[in-house]
């Protein structure tokens, strides 16, 4: 061997670490790919999850370079995972196109570019830089003066995903109060629970927060918010960063395993999917000590979605009448990725006078999927269009949904469409039933 061959580094293969038996598990029987959002758009074979797979393992095996087209058949994935859903072998999707997508992206020559950088990783995961960011819409909005921007059609003189950003805000609610770190159980105490607040869910929706803070306390749970959590990770680790996504979930561990909690409580899909995925992550990330790896299962082992949670404690039903027709959405991270489908219909269904009527394709992705809306626009909105026909057939008097980005994403949608149709999480309604509250009184949100 020369030794020009002994100091020619090795190339790195993007995939190579993934567990190779996890593409074994497919054996592409095709069940997946009316479940794709994609697929069902497209009609692509490398569009759906089956093509993915056989184009990640081809990159794997040295069978084929990592292309540009191949990048772009990966990137276009929403990870929705309904295809984990759809499947009757049991294919971990979520573990493939996870890791593969980080591990593309850092051996990737492209810039991350401005946005990626400055937005998405730089404000978006700190809800304090969000909501500041915010404060100049907030002032608009009261003051009535974004409708003269939009009325001039000053608003498309925005950067393109700057504009987007725009379309997608919702009416922005007063923030709510700073949460003391402990709030009391009301009547006789069933446990204690810990909030998991988010980062855009907070500057966003922080009456979402606080209604779920307070249907806790109706159900006789102590509610513990530690000031110390931070952003889930998801924004890093779905850009390609694993390694502040583990420094994310190091913290998180921290604030809320020094507690003595029954539960760790999140009422953000996409939020829940990534906390319980915290023990995954730090099997992925090279390198991660044991301490840590142990002190993420255990962080795991307690998270619960807040549908999931109050189902399994008994909910203790509310009496205020809501006589409203009500269509509920199937977030993707809470349907597929968590498997929790009943349990929010069922607790809606206890609201006097509710409505709840059935969804075509309610398991079918929105489209929003984290950021996607911001960089996939077009799949994007030809996604959001489809499910505002089939929530637009129901004739509904609200949309429910339990993940924030899908809100963004459907409120977007309807407005755009001419129709003043609220879209409100699951603990909204209940929180107004149990405080008799109609969904017309904003002076008590």
């Amino acid at each position: 061997m020369s030794d020009e061959t002994k100091q020619a580094p090795l190339l790195h293969i993007v995939g190579s670490e993934i567990d190779y038996t996890r593409f074994l598990d497919c054996v592409h029987c095709g069940l997946c790919t009316s479940a794709c959002p994609t697929y069902l758009e497209t009609g692509n074979e490398n569009d759906s999850p089956r093509g993915r797979i056989y184009l990640m393992r081809a990159v794997v095996d040295g069978r084929t370079e990592l292309t540009e087209t191949i990048e772009r058949h990966l990137d276009l994935c929403l990870d929705c995972r309904s295809c984990e859903t759809a499947c009757p072998s049991g294919v971990q999707y979520g573990r493939l196109i996870e890791p593969f997508r980080v591990d593309m992206k850092k051996t990737s020559r492209k810039s991350s570019g401005w946005f990626d950088r400055w937005i998405l990783q730089g404000l978006f995961p700190y809800p304090k830089r969000v909501k500041l960011a915010l404060a100049p819409m907030r002032l608009l909005q009261f003051l009535k003066l974004d409708r003269v921007l939009e009325a001039f059609r000053l608003h498309k003189l925005l950067p393109g995903k700057l504009r987007r950003m725009y379309a997608q805000l919702p009416r922005l609610q007063p923030s709510g109060k700073p949460f003391p770190k402990v709030l009391p159980a009301k009547g006789e105490q069933r446990a204690r629970v810990g909030l998991f607040t988010g980062c855009v869910a907070e500057a966003m929706f922080s009456q979402t927060n606080r209604a779920t803070a307070r249907v806790l306390q109706e159900q006789g749970c102590e509610v513990v918010i530690p000031d110390t959590q931070v952003c889930c990770g998801a924004i890093h680790y779905h850009s390609g960063n694993d390694l502040p996504a583990l420094e994310f979930a190091r913290k998180n561990a921290e604030a809320f395993l020094q507690e003595d909690l029954d539960a760790i409580i999140v009422n953000v899909a996409g939020c829940g999917a990534m906390l319980k995925d915290y023990s995954h992550l730090a099997e992925e990330v090279s390198g991660t000590d044991e301490t840590t790896t142990e002190r993420l299962r255990q962080f795991t082992g307690k998270v619960k979605d807040v549908s999931e949670f109050l189902s399994a404690l008994g909910l203790l039903a509310p009496q205020g009448k809501i006589p409203v027709r009500a269509v509920y959405h199937d977030a993707c991270h809470l349907c597929h990725a968590q498997q929790i489908r009943a349990q929010p219909r069922e607790l809606l269904a206890t609201i006097p006078g509710l409505e709840l009527v059935p969804l075509t394709e309610s398991e079918i992705c929105c489209g929003a999927a984290g950021s996607y809306n911001l960089t996939e626009p077009e799949m994007s909105d030809r996604l959001a269009q489809r499910k505002l026909k089939n929530i637009l057939a129901t004739n509904p008097d609200v949309v429910v949904s339990g993940n924030a980005g899908c809100t963004l994403q459907i409120q977007a949608a309807l407005r755009n469409a001419g129709k003043n149709i609220p879209v409100l999480h699951p603990m909204e309604l209940l929180d107004k039933s149990f405080r008799n509250v109609t969904l017309e009184d904003r002076s008590r949100t």
